[in-house]
Formats: C-alpha cells, sequence, structure tokens
C-alpha cells in the first residue's frame, strides 16, 4: 500500500512540475483514451441491449424519485437507512471534500470559456457519460449473472475485484488478461491525474494565487501530501482517511453555501 503511495504521489508531483499545459494533460489524454477503449470492449462484447434499456430505464427513475429522495432520511436502523448513511451521505460528505480542489482545478482549466460552456462540459456532458458508464459496465455484470451463466461468481467477489471477475466471464482468458492489465494502468492514471490536479490547486493556494509558483514549491508540497497521506494510513489505514475527509467536510458545506450565494449574486449584478 505505502510502495503505491510512493508511486502514485511521485508521478503526481512530476506531472504537477511539468504543468498543465505539458504533464496534466499527457496524462489525461492517455488516461480518456485508455477509458475509451475500455468502454468500447463492453460495447463489442458486453450485454449493451441490457445496459442500454437499464440507462434509459434507471435514468427516467432517478429524475422523477430525485426531488423526493432529496429531503428524505431513513432511520439508521433500517436497512434503507443503513444503506444511506454508508452511501448517500458519506458520498456526499466525501464529494464535498473534494469540491474545493476539483473546483479550482476546473475554473483554472476552463479560463475564457463562458458559464453555459462550463456548466455544459464540466457538469451534464460528464454526469451522463459516468450514467453511461455505470449502465454498460454494471448491466454486463448483472446479465452474465443472471442470463449468462456465471451466477453469483461476480457479486460474491469482493468489490474491488468484480471488474476483473466480470473481464473473465465475458472475454477468453487471454484478452481477459491483457484488459485486466490495462484496467490496472488506468487505475494507476486515474490516482495520479486525480492527485497531480491536487498538488496542482494546493500550490496555487499556497502561493496566494499564483499559478505558476516554481517547481521547489511544487515539489515542497507534493512531499508534504505524500507525507500526510501515509501518516493516516499508518494512523488507520483507508478509514482513518475517509474519516478525515468527511470531518472536513461538514464545515466546508457552510462555505459552499455561501460561495453558491455568492456566484449567484455576481451572476445577477452582471445582467
Amino acid at each position: 500500500m505505502l510502495v503505491a503511495l510512493l508511486l502514485v504521489m511521485l508521478f503526481s508531483t512530476l506531472s504537477a512540475v511539468t504543468g498543465v499545459g505539458r504533464g496534466v494533460k499527457w496524462l489525461s489524454n492517455i488516461n480518456l483514451t485508455l477509458s475509451f477503449v475500455l468502454l468500447a470492449i463492453f460495447f463489442i462484447f458486453g450485454s449493451v441491449a441490457f445496459a442500454f434499456s437499464t440507462y434509459f430505464a434507471g435514468l427516467a427513475d432517478y429524475l422523477v424519485n430525485l426531488p423526493a429522495l432529496s429531503f428524505t432520511v431513513w432511520e439508521t436502523s433500517s436497512e434503507l437507512g443503513q444503506w444511506q448513511s454508508g452511501w448517500t451521505l458519506y458520498y456526499w460528505a466525501w464529494w464535498i471534500a473534494f469540491a474545493p480542489f476539483v473546483g479550482l482545478f476546473l475554473a483554472r482549466i476552463s479560463k475564457g470559456r463562458t458559464v453555459r460552456e462550463f456548466v455544459l462540459g464540466a457538469m451534464i456532458v460528464p454526469t451522463l457519460m459516468c450514467f453511461l458508464w455505470f449502465a454498460l459496465l454494471g448491466g454486463t455484470a448483472l446479465d452474465i449473472g443472471l442470463n449468462g451463466g456465471a451466477g453469483d461468481a461476480i457479486i460474491n467477489a469482493p468489490i474491488e475485484s468484480q471488474m476483473f471477475v466480470t473481464l473473465q466471464q465475458m472475454l477468453s482468458p487471454e484478452l481477459a488478461q491483457a484488459i485486466s492489465i490495462m484496467v490496472v494502468v488506468l487505475i494507476m492514471t486515474f490516482l495520479v491525474t486525480s492527485a497531480d490536479s491536487g498538488v496542482l490547486v494546493l500550490n496555487t493556494i499556497m502561493a496566494a494565487g499564483n499559478n505558476d509558483p516554481g517547481i521547489n514549491h511544487r515539489i515542497i508540497w507534493g512531499t508534504i501530501l505524500t507525507v500526510l497521506v501515509a501518516a493516516l494510513m499508518f494512523a488507520g489505514g483507508l478509514e482513518v482517511i475517509k474519516g478525515a475527509m468527511i470531518i472536513g467536510a461538514l464545515p466546508f458545506s457552510l462555505i459552499m453555501i455561501l460561495m453558491c450565494l455568492g456566484t449567484l449574486k455576481s451572476m445577477l449584478s452582471r445582467n
């Protein structure tokens, strides 16, 4: 685990040192290419008809029920309450904790775009693509388990292994092994691109808004971030990191509300 962290942060820091126009862009292009290759594999060999039926049905069901579900809180002792606290509320806090890094990074790379272009390119299109990913990959796994003879092999596998088990059930052994290696590389690029954007944003904040604070500055804060994550891992592993993220999300949620009001006020004043 520590070796993986050191490798990810090493590549992330190197990417941040080269800047947005070189290392970050280069890694992002690799990440995007591998993502579309994996998506194409599922389009070719997966359960496309079943996946698209779940996509449109699930999307319609989501839009219809979202308003009511947004204001529904179940008892924590109930099964729905345990699911809500373990998934909905937990990921709500996780995303809020990530908002400062992701928001500032998106703002930096979207400089010169209109608000309409930003909303479409950074919010609506990525959301629809995520829905497609969930429907195609998850729908294929469900169809293989229900109708393809896999039985409970996928659902009984550990959550971190279900993708690889799905590939084994869907493809020939040789092709499944090759695609599994590609998936590992893809996961690494996802981690590196997430971490290098965090390093860049942290550098910008600590340099009082300077987008180019210098190589030494980026290396120092990349090292500090690595040491901090390693300390949390040694203190209790992933659960401690999750706890720290949730603790940080609660106060920042209030700041986000003020930011939303400030943004709305600024847009109304310009009109």
